[in-house]
């Protein structure tokens, strides 16, 4: 982008409120790459343990079908982030291609997958830390654990990136230096346990071995759908790195310690004594009891570092829900750093219950986990199938064959019957935390239908109020009457609150901006627009260059459209000048109406500019 340009944008963005006091720093490819990183590579403390106890011998081959199906993921999330670069992952793919309801499903699935990971993430890292301070009390720690890193993401995501990268630099070396010393300690002592573990007969046979062993070592890319969270805080160009950093990172370390593992430890000791702390028992084998704290000082700085990555996530996600009026608006309070400490502190409180709640019960929350972000990761392919179809014109820097989305949604399918089956007796407490979660971004939707409801009955009881008024009125009993009228007062003020509650909901107006006069969609658009935005007032705006033709139809249309939608107030606008993000941010803090309530029709690919400039504003047709 030339001087002039970023010069003319970042003054529209002056006036429109967004100035330096809410820009942030936006990250490189090494601070981005560590904040989803530590999620996503810290899965080696476990996962390998945890293949090699479903599917024996044949565990490496079960994590290189999961690097196989992340490789698919890379190019399903760099299509769609590529075409809509904006926070939201899985809810902004769905949000920009189909009902605002099914882009809250979602988003209720991925912080419940947030909440579980940063419960299990600092849990699981106190654990580590139990095992060298066995005195510590682990669920206080927990809490301390997560009171630390809110307080490190209230501060801002800058100087939380700068501990994240440290913990993650940590996390390669030490994991490097146990793939180098446990290979030099193979040749040393022979490869004897590794032909007696691989002449070992695979548990069930070998394909409900792989079928189980893939399923749940598909754990191993938890984290991966994070960074799409905060893309809007990255720089130009980092977000695919990043898929590509995290998949790297993924193919060589989980395969090589189930291979490192089955060449040290026998396969019953894993399943039996070492689930848990197996790659520190590994670093005892290779080098003795130094690289044994190592690992186990690097897994509670890695785990902890995971933590820190749901807090950053799920940050950008509720703030992206909260503008559209998904969540109360409270939550966007921000302070003097730029950052909204509301979202932060209530998530901390929520995953601090679910801890309490659990007793730190990590089965439980796993089950919550894992089919959370299956799910989430299966609804972003089918956003990506829904780009195909309904945004096939948007301007995209890469694009994902059907085949490699639909063998990428296969896979999480068998992944995500696969957990169920294991986590059969779990599923209920799945449903325990989705179920609330919905309901309250339900209740947000429906709030008008809600409110007109209780407008309805309150009406009813006033009438029925007024006529037992007028009846003790009639009778000349003063004492009943003037219950009535008590009551009747209290009823009035009721309503007119409820009035006023509503009118505050629909004053909110939305604007659409249309190139042209085409009556049906102008009709899609109105019908969008009352089936999922809380609104009466509608702006149809239309910027045309100087000098050039007035659409002959479109005042007329709109006219048509204002008296078939007798409920709606359409007002049309037509401007003189070049639609821009410099314009575009200008009209929004004129008419105070935030970029994303602003909506436009699929570009076509003449756009100048690129759609993460014009600041959230969304897609509906």
């Amino acid at each position: 982008m030339n001087k002039s340009k970023q010069e003319k944008i970042d003054a529209g963005k002056k006036l429109s409120g967004m100035d330096s006091k809410t820009e942030h720093t936006r990250l490189g490819q090494l601070a981005s790459t560590a904040i989803c990183g530590n999620d996503i590579t810290s899965s080696c403390l476990y996962v390998s343990a945890l293949a090699i106890g479903y599917a024996g011998r044949w565990a490496p081959v079960c994590l290189l079908f999961v690097a196989g199906t992340l490789y698919l993921f890379r190019s399903i999330y760099a299509e769609v982030v590529g075409a809509i670069p904006l926070n939201g992952g899985a809810y902004n793919a769905l949000l920009n291609t189909t009902s605002k309801f099914r882009a809250s499903i979602a988003a209720c699935l991925t912080i419940l997958s947030y909440m579980a990971t940063a419960v299990i993430s600092s849990n699981e890292a106190m654990h580590y830390l139990h095992t060298l301070w066995e005195g510590l009390p682990i669920i206080p720690a927990t809490i301390g654990l997560l009171a630390f890193f809110m307080v490190l993401s209230v501060i801002g995501i800058t100087e939380s990136a700068v501990v994240a990268i440290g913990i993650f630099i940590f996390h390669l070396f030490s994991m490097l230096l146990l793939l180098i010393l446990g290979s030099i300690a193979i040749f040393s002592t022979g490869t004897e346990m590794l032909w007696q573990n691989l002449g070992e007969p695979a548990p069930g046979g070998i394909w409900v071995a792989l079928f189980f062993g893939f399923s749940a070592s598909m754990l191993g890319i938890s984290g991966f759908e994070s960074s799409s969270n905060f893309v809007e805080e990255q720089a130009d160009g980092v977000f695919p790195k990043t898929l590509r950093n995290m998949w790297i990172a993924v193919t060589i370390l989980n395969p090589g310690m189930a291979i490192l593992a089955l060449a040290l430890v026998s396969t019953p000791e894993v399943r039996d004594t070492y689930q848990n702390a197996l790659l520190s028992h590994m670093g005892t084998i290779a080098a003795g009891n130094w690289l044994s704290w190592l690992i186990s000082i690097d897994a509670v700085l890695v785990l902890s570092g995971a933590t820190l990555t749901s807090f950053v996530g799920v940050t950008g996600l509720i703030k992206r829900m909260t503008l559209d009026r998904c969540l109360p608006r409270f939550l966007l309070k921000e302070n003097r750093r730029g950052t909204p400490h509301r979202i932060i502190i209530t998530f901390f409180l929520l995953s601090v219950s679910v801890l309490m709640i659990t007793q730190g019960d990590l089965k439980s929350i796993a089950a919550v986990y894992t089919l959370s972000f299956l799910s989430v990761m299966g609804l972003f392919a089918i956003g990506n199938l829904l780009l195909k179809i309904k945004r096939a014109n948007l301007p995209r820097p890469s694009q994902a064959s059907y085949q490699t989305v639909l063998v990428a949604l296969l896979a999480i399918g068998i992944a995500t019957y696969g957990n169920a089956q294991l986590n059969r007796r779990y599923l209920l407490v799945f449903l325990e935390y989705l179920v609330p979660t919905i309901l309250i971004v339900t209740v947000m939707l429906t709030r008008t239908q809600i409110l007109e409801l209780t407008v309805f009955f309150v009406d009813e009881i006033r009438q029925m109020v007024s006529r037992e008024k007028k009846e003790a009125i009639e009778q000349h009993d003063r004492l009943s009457a003037a219950w009535w009228i008590r009551i009747g007062r209290r009823t009035n003020r009721f309503d007119n609150y409820l009035h006023d509650w509503l009118d505050e909901i629909r004053k909110q107006q939305i604007v659409f901006f249309t190139r042209g006069d085409n009556l049906p969609n102008l009709n899609r658009v109105i019908l969008y627009i009352r089936e999922n935005e809380h609104t009466n007032h509608i702006k149809i705006v239309h910027v045309r260059q100087k000098d050039t033709v007035v659409l002959p139809k479109l005042k007329e249309h709109i006219l048509f459209l204002d008296e078939a939608y007798p409920e709606i107030d359409i007002e049309f606008v037509e401007l003189e000048g070049t639609f821009s993000p410099e314009l575009l941010h200008s009209l929004s803090r004129q008419w105070d109406i935030p970029a994303n309530l602003m909506f436009i029709g699929a570009p076509t690919g003449q756009l100048k500019f690129r759609l993460a400039e014009l600041g959230g504003v969304r897609l509906i047709i």
